[in-house]
Parts: C-alpha cells; sequence; structure tokens
C-alpha cells in the first residue's frame, strides 16, 4: 500500500482513514498539515507539537468540480474524468479540510451535508485521503 503523502494520513489495517495533524503543548492549538516547531497560533510561543488523530466526520463548508486536468508534474486519468472536491469542516476541531470526493457529484453533495473521511487512489495509483458519504 503507497500513501500519496507520507505522514499526513494513515489507513487502519480495517480500511479506516484518519488524518493525522498536530497539537500544540503549550495552547492546544490543532494543525493540518501536521506541523513541527512554532505553534501556528500567533499569540503562543510554544514550540512544541504532539501528533494526534483529527475527527474522521465534518460538514461540508464548499465544493466544486475539477473540469480540466491539472498540469504536470501531476498525473491526471485518461481519458480524463472531472474530479469532485470537497472543503470540509472537521467536527469540533477548528479545521476546514480540501480534499477529493469519492464516489459522490456535485449534484450529489449541498453545504451542511455531513461527510467521512475515506480513502482511495489517485490516477497515478497511491492511495489518498477522500470524503465519502458519511454511514
Amino acid at each position: 500500500m503507497t500513501l500519496a503523502i507520507d505522514g499526513w494520513f494513515a489507513i487502519d489495517d480495517d480500511g479506516t482513514t484518519h488524518l493525522i495533524g498536530t497539537t500544540c503543548l503549550t495552547c492546544g492549538t490543532v494543525a493540518f498539515p501536521p506541523q513541527r516547531g512554532l505553534c501556528r497560533n500567533p499569540r503562543c510561543e510554544g514550540d512544541e507539537t504532539a501528533a494526534t488523530r483529527l475527527p474522521r466526520r465534518g460538514r461540508i463548508w464548499s465544493y466544486t468540480d475539477a473540469c480540466y486536468p491539472p498540469p504536470e508534474p501531476y498525473v491526471a486519468a485518461r481519458p480524463y474524468r472531472p474530479v469532485t472536491l470537497a472543503a470540509v469542516e472537521l467536527d469540533g476541531a477548528g479545521l476546514v479540510v480540501l480534499g477529493q470526493v469519492k464516489d459522490l457529484t456535485v449534484d450529489d453533495l449541498a453545504v451542511g451535508m455531513e461527510l467521512e473521511l475515506v480513502n482511495g487512489p489517485l490516477a497515478d495509483g497511491p492511495l489518498m485521503w477522500m470524503w465519502g458519504r458519511a454511514s
């Protein structure tokens, strides 16, 4: 199993997907993607973080479809099929995370709709976190 981005998400043996963020040990600010070093909170001088699994569910903040293939060096499927993207506000984390939507189109989505983290292959094969219908 090859992950598209090492260290940003994990897939458990049962297929459950988790985003990996970091929490500032001084103020508790949560960051994604994971970050080492200085806290992202401008009012905090903390410089130590701990890895944390982020909530797997959230609500759509915004969404769109990508009707054109990405430019090189990105690999697009041939023939290119538009993909749906959603920005999802993670439950209780105060973060919005962008990701491809799996098995849903823009016609299936609405702002405020609940989605759940899943995974799927990118056009060139590696697995990536994606958003799917909440179970």
